[in-house]
């Protein structure tokens, strides 16, 4: 799946929204919330767009997209009422595990009756195999929000957005690597959706939590990435090498090289960082925003296939190459990539 870009509107100005903004992009938000993205900014990521498909189609995968659908309509629950955002990033809502797609409780009010638009690709693939399952549905009422967050200071603990009222999280919380998820408790996902993941995908999946350096985190796609089985590109500001799990005792880390800069005038709501959302194809094509070279040299002397693709202009819109697209399937066995296996831990048990 490869998102739109049709309809988008500027998120509602909340706190799981902003907290994480640079203050010049939390001012437009403030001021512009619930209005359609201007025009030029839509038409610059459209174009970026239509190239990234291009090549996706090029390079043999098969683009499906979701319903066309117009965010700019207020909707309300007993509770509160919002307008939309946009379905740009497919990664963020729907998770792939194995045979089953589980659509999340996302803490982003915003964001709510997103998976609408996933609808009729979500009941084809049901009625073609799929499991479809869907988290519980949260309230997402003013408890479950921590309405006193700052920003922590350097060396301060780390506070969150989301506490555990009840089940909230992202799929693009999580990377998967066959039978694991790698995952980050964040500012929208908490413990109690972890717990709830965990639980439901029983023993035939292993979640492993990481630690994150980053200060506000928010999706670990721009945390790290694994390229290949064995192959683990790093943010070196994120994370720290010596605290990565055990299971990545034998992996290559890969250290991604300083973001090449983006033009100035393109407003973006994620990190820096978002340079190493790039989109593994297979174990050697990678698509990467053209404008990070340095990147690029260094995938080409670890062995790497990069692709180039103009993409700087989709971050208004919330994320890259990984948060644009969801593998929904991919050829190959599904199979373990560390030791010991979730099957062989369980079996142990």
């Amino acid at each position: 799946m490869v998102g739109h870009l049709e309809g988008a509107t500027i998120p509602s100005n909340h706190i799981a929204v902003t907290f994480n903004m640079p203050q010049r992009v939390k001012k437009v938000v403030r001021l512009l919330a619930g209005r359609r993205y201007p025009r030029f900014l839509v038409n610059a990521a459209q174009r970026e767009l239509d190239e990234f498909i291009h090549i996706l189609e090029a390079e043999g995968v098969t683009v499906r997209r979701p319903t066309v659908i117009d965010f700019s309509v207020t909707y309300k629950t007993p509770n509160w009422r919002s307008k939309g955002f946009c379905v740009a990033c497919p990664r963020d809502g729907l998770l792939v595990v194995g045979d089953e797609i589980i659509e999340t409780p996302m803490a982003w009010r915003s964001r709510y009756f997103e998976m609408q638009a996933y609808r009729p690709l979500l009941k084809e693939y049901s009625a073609r195999g799929a499991k479809w399952t869907a988290a519980p549905r949260p309230e997402l009422v003013d408890a479950l929000y921590n309405h006193a967050y700052r920003p922590p200071e350097e060396g301060d603990p780390i506070p969150f957005v989301v506490n555990d009222y009840e089940p909230v999280f992202d799929a693009a919380d999580f990377v998967r690597c066959g039978r694991d998820l790698i995952g980050i408790r964040s500012n929208v996902t908490n413990e109690s959706g972890i717990h709830w993941l965990r639980t439901h995908l029983g023993d035939g999946f292993r979640i492993t939590l990481i630690k994150t350096r980053c200060r506000q985190p928010m999706h670990i796609d721009s945390s790290l990435m694994p390229l290949a089985p064995g192959k683990l590109l790093i943010n070196p500001d994120y994370i720290d090498p010596d605290s990565l799990p055990p299971m990545f005792a034998s992996w290559d880390l890969l250290v991604a090289p300083e973001p090449n800069p983006v033009p100035w005038r393109i407003p973006s709501m994620c990190s820096r960082w978002l340079s190493i959302n790039v989109l593994m194809l297979d174990q050697k094509r990678v698509i990467v925003e053209r404008l990070q070279v340095s990147l690029i040299k260094k995938l080409k002397d670890w062995g790497f296939e990069p692709i180039p693709c103009s993409f700087a202009n989709f971050a208004p819109f919330g994320g890259s190459f990984h948060c644009a697209t969801l593998d929904v399937r991919r050829r190959g066995e599904l199979q373990s990539y560390f030791r010991p296996s979730p099957f062989q831990e369980a079996s142990e048990t």
